[in-house]
């Protein structure tokens, strides 16, 4: 069997003009863990061009849904953004990553840090039942440089919340926290820089991070990874991976691309 498949584009949303969204078939045999990424891509010459794509749609939707950054020079991206229904796409079969809830040791409260495209891992993780079921408060941190740059995030926090099953516990347990550097709004600052004056956890009304409560997963620029990474480990926390739980977790295929 290949290790890859052929699906097929169901829609494309675009956000901004550099941002889109869109949601393919699914093969009734592909599985993967709420976090988790794969590789997908088009052909170009006859021969696959591929990169590591998280899954945005929680793992039991029929479809699979991706978030994607428009690269004008990008190999992928800039064919990728003429996507259009009915397009092919490749999708690879085996699914992995570190964003897995699985790599955390037991705790209170779950921080979900995203820059940018960061946040598509995520939006699967608050969308899984068992993410509820493990911690009392899910806290979604989204930086972005301009408040046009919150629009998916926003709106799939929205839905979550009106939805049938998750959408009263999600109410109660899941705190959104959009940021932006560039632009006035509410929330303004780098999300390491709100973290160190603490004006953070003052607007969330929780208090600073404590290792002995407090799960950590990281996904967005390299900057970002790394002053945050260097700032846990400061306080302690040990960082996990799929050979041993730890305290937070960090996304290596995109840290270090």
């Amino acid at each position: 069997m290949s290790n890859l498949m052929e699906e097929r584009v169901l829609n494309v949303r675009h956000w901004t003009d550099r941002l889109f969204s869109f949601t393919t078939s699914r093969d009734a045999g592909f599985r993967f863990r709420n976090g988790e990424f794969t590789m997908i891509g088009i052909k170009v010459e006859g021969r696959p061009l591929m990169r590591a794509y998280s899954v945005v749609s929680p793992n039991y939707e029929e479809t699979l849904e991706f978030y994607s950054i428009k690269v004008p020079d990008g190999p992928l991206t800039s064919r990728l953004q003429h996507l259009k229904a009915g397009d092919p796409i490749i999708i690879g079969r085996k699914a992995t990553g570190t964003l897995v809830i699985d790599n955390l040791n037991p705790g209170a409260n779950l921080y979900l840090l995203g820059t940018g495209t960061g946040l598509a891992p995520f939006l699967s993780i608050i969308r899984d039942p068992q993410t509820y079921d493990r911690f009392e408060k899910i806290v979604l941190i989204h930086g972005c440089r301009q408040v046009s740059e919150l629009a998916y995030g926003e709106e799939m926090v929205a839905a979550l919340q009106a939805h049938e099953f998750l959408g009263e516990e999600a109410k109660v347990k899941l705190v959104y926290y959009p940021t932006v550097t560039r632009e006035p709004f509410r929330n303004q600052g780098r999300i390491t820089t709100l973290m160190e004056s603490g004006k953070l956890f003052a607007d969330i009304g929780l208090p600073p991070l404590d290792k002995a409560r407090d799960r950590v997963m990281l996904c967005g620029s390299p900057q970002m990874m790394v002053d945050l990474k260097n700032r846990l480990t400061a306080l302690d926390f040990v960082e996990g991976n799929h050979g041993e739980a730890g305290d937070f977790v960090l996304e290596k295929a995109f840290a270090e691309r």
